[in-house]
């Protein structure tokens, strides 16, 4: 692990001089970052804890790692300068070296300052690696010449922004949403039989069955999972080798097609090359599209989590139709209270991710001319989204998805009560007196058999074989 972790990096009292074509600047002596990254370190000092998501900082390894042997094997970077890179490109992509990124999303809005940092850092972790100290004697490996050969700032963070977001689907998001709809088709089939009131605009309807109302949730998940596998194909197209505006300056040829092999090499993810590297610089599309496909699941997942949780609701003095497992006490003040927290952090999240779109909306509107540049906030926005979904839908399935079980004497209770029952009159005496039925049951506070029988419009025998909540739940499974 990096020796960073262990100091303070705003004391500059141990430091050392770094220059870059601005000048000196005084650097934390043990950082293996230089003078770029330090200077927006001290520029651009804004926000609480907005560190650049390390997710972005793995997929830099990816790449750095990548560009190198695709220039060693086009005859423009030394097999022992790639071997070194690649050496502490292993090390980032493990974690190791993390804490050597101090910067925060409020930069540049290319990443110019993000690159320039993996530059310098694994430029001078080999310089350690060699035997030297640091800030003593001539870089074996350029930050620029050597790590950052046939790149620009303008094609690697867009790159890292695929690849970190293409990651952090396959392996945070879409398993967790799997797994909640995995939960609930379960429960979907085992409540099938379970017969209970509908219910529309907030007001009793005809019955349904539990198991039905539970796979409209299934469904809308399986929707969601299919819209944003979709946007994969997308996210797989990777900037590298289009360099400052997209013609690919200074890379020799096929460097593009190699480092995306490379990359899907070294990730087992379906990687490739941009066909257009204008648009994969100027316009950020593909996360527009993917994040739209996550904004569509925290839409479902708002939807689902609430209607668990008003059916859930009282346990005496609401709904009461579901029973949800018990976590942890609801109120400091009131005794055995317990609430669907984990209903709320669930909707909460559903929020954020919706937010978050509108600022990725933004972002992804506003790319001038040949480079968008609001990358750092379209991908952080991304990845906390994408992560949020993914770890909201596991606490959601484990803590309490698994655990819903019918209130059977509350599904009881609101199903023989409720006066939509007399639908199932309509093809018998008509609209206008099944409504008169309701209407009156409603008023003189009696059954809907009582006012049937009461106002002539039925017999009891008729009422028994026409009102069977169990024959009014249609064939859709």
């Amino acid at each position: 692990m990096s020796i960073l972790k262990e100091i303070n990096h705003t004391d500059l009292s141990e430091s050392r001089t770094e220059h870059d074509s601005m000048g000196d600047v005084q650097v934390p002596i043990n950082s293996y970052w230089g003078a770029q990254t330090e200077r927006s370190r001290n520029n651009f000092k804004i926000g609480p804890k907005a560190s650049m998501p390390e997710e972005i900082i793995e997929a830099f390894g990816f790449l750095k790692k990548a560009a190198a042997f695709a220039n060693k094997d086009l005859n423009v970077l030394t097999a022992d300068k790639r071997d070194l890179i690649a050496k502490v490109c292993d090390e980032i992509i493990e974690g190791k070296l993390f804490a050597e990124f101090p910067l925060v999303i409020w930069q540049t809005g290319s990443g110019t300052q993000s690159n320039m940092n993996a530059n310098e850092v694994i430029s001078n972790r080999i310089h350690v690696l060699q035997g030297n100290e640091m800030g003593e004697g001539k870089l074996y490996v350029h930050p620029n010449d050597d790590v950052n050969k046939s790149q620009s700032s303008n094609d690697t963070f867009p790159t890292a922004m695929h690849i970190a977001a293409y990651k952090i689907l396959i392996d945070v998001t879409i398993p967790g949403i799997e797994k909640l709809r995995d939960t609930l088709r379960v429960k979907s089939e085992t409540f099938k039989n379970v017969v209970k009131i509908g219910r529309t605009h907030l007001m009793d309807a005809t019955p349904l069955t539990l198991g039905q109302e539970i796979s409209g949730y299934v469904s809308q998940l399986d929707h969601g999972l299919k819209a944003l596998r979709h946007t994969l194909d997308h996210l797989s197209e990777l900037a590298l080798g289009g360099t400052a505006v997209g013609t690919g300056m200074n890379t020799p040829e096929g460097y593009d097609l190699a480092v995306a092999k490379y990359i899907a090499d070294f990730t087992g993810l379906p990687f490739r090359t941009a066909d257009n590297k204008f648009e994969a610089l100027s316009a950020h599309d593909a996360l527009v599209e993917s994040h739209g496909a996550l904004k569509q699941i925290a839409v479902s997942l708002m939807h689902i989590a609430n209607n668990i949780r008003m059916l859930a609701s009282g346990p005496r003095c609401s709904i009461g139709e579901l029973h949800l497992p018990e976590n942890e006490p609801g109120s400091s003040i009131m005794p055995g209270k317990v609430n669907p927290t984990q209903n709320e952090a669930v909707t909460m999240v559903a929020a954020q991710v919706m937010g978050n779109d509108v600022a990725i909306t933004v972002a992804g509107s506003n790319g001038q001319f040949q480079l968008n540049v609001f990358k750092p906030v379209m991908a952080a926005n991304f990845l906390q989204s994408a992560r949020l979904i993914g770890d909201a839908c596991c606490s959601f399935n484990e803590h309490c998805a698994l655990g819903i079980e019918p209130n059977y004497d509350g599904i009881k209770k609101h199903l023989e009560s409720s006066l939509m029952l007399v639908t199932a009159l309509n093809p018998h005496i008509g609209y206008d007196n099944s409504a008169k039925i309701a209407k009156a049951a409603l008023k003189d506070n009696k059954s809907l058999r009582e006012s049937a029988i009461g106002l002539g419009l039925v017999t009891d025998e008729q009422f028994s074989e026409w009102v069977r909540p169990e024959d009014m739940i249609g064939t859709i499974k």
